[in-house]
């Protein structure tokens, strides 16, 4: 195992690429493959298997972005011919992590500006968050309370 772990350190030395590239890139491909194995769960067969217990076709695919810890990740999300799909970890309409949303809304309730915000989110790594962004993360505390 410690052979292992050398080489792989050393493997990424070379490439060029720090932790948390590899962190992100490593992140993308687990998700895609959760996507892949959901999506052919539901259809009843896997990619060009043709099968008796079929219910739908895949139909390409759609881009979205993901807010993670790591970075903002670029998903490609299956897409079907009759009906829909969205990843059972993924909710709808929310683009970040609960975590980051959690972060957000700490910094929002400690009285930093919607600006500083954006800094902040910005220095883990990610996009950005517009001031509106900020409000709509926000609201939900609204509710809590």
């Amino acid at each position: 195992m410690t052979n292992f772990r050398i080489a792989l350190e050393e493997l990424l030395r070379k490439s060029g690429v720090d932790d948390v590239d590899f962190l992100r890139e490593g992140v993308r491909v687990l998700a895609q493959g959760l996507m892949e194995l959901e999506v052919s769960q539901q259809i009843g067969a896997e990619r060009h298997e043709r099968s008796s217990e079929r219910s739908n076709y895949r139909n390409g695919y759609r881009e979205r972005q993901w807010d993670t810890r790591v970075g903002t990740i670029d998903l490609q999300i299956p897409k079907l011919r009759k009906g829909s799909y969205m990843p059972s970890w993924l909710e709808p309409r929310r683009r970040a992590e609960k975590a980051l949303v959690a972060v957000v809304q700490e910094a929002y309730i400690q009285g930093v500006s919607t600006r500083k915000v954006d800094e902040l989110v910005q220095a883990l790594g990610l996009t950005g968050v517009s001031k509106s962004q900020v409000s709509r993360l926000c609201a939900e505390l609204d509710e809590v309370v």
